[in-house]
């Protein structure tokens, strides 16, 4: 049974993303340099090559090399990736993951009025 497409990216897919988005368009060589792990050229080859047919890179021939490009944006993948975890952990509820992160302490009273000043501000345009 064939898997189902996921939107989200695996651990893997979003470390090369992050390359890709702080580098710009790299051949695999490249985005296999400045990855914070050494994997294999194969290894990141394929990898990209997942995300080209995921429709998230898009690659053209130089030379003899693949460059590869992000077709979509770190704020894009965020949003998937946040929304993804609203629905199936949080019930669809973004003020559950808010009591959530407050509640565990990943959200102090400081973040926390950094926060409404933005809201405050989002308010108001």
């Amino acid at each position: 049974m064939p898997r189902p497409k996921s939107e989200n990216l695996t651990p893997l897919e979003l470390e090369i993303m992050h390359v890709l988005w702080a580098e710009g368009p790299a051949n695999v060589q490249s985005v296999q340099q400045h990855l914070p792990r050494e994997l294999a050229y194969t290894t990141v080859q394929t990898m990209l090559n997942i995300l080209h047919r995921k429709g998230k890179v898009k690659r053209t021939l130089k030379d003899r090399a693949y460059i590869y490009k992000p077709v979509v944006s770190r704020s894009q993948v965020l949003g998937q990736h946040v929304s993804d975890i609203v629905e199936r952990l949080f019930g669809g509820s973004a003020e559950s993951l808010v009591m959530s992160l407050i509640e565990t302490k990943h959200l102090t009273p400081k973040k926390l009025a950094r926060l409404n000043k933005l809201l405050e501000e989002e308010g108001k345009k």
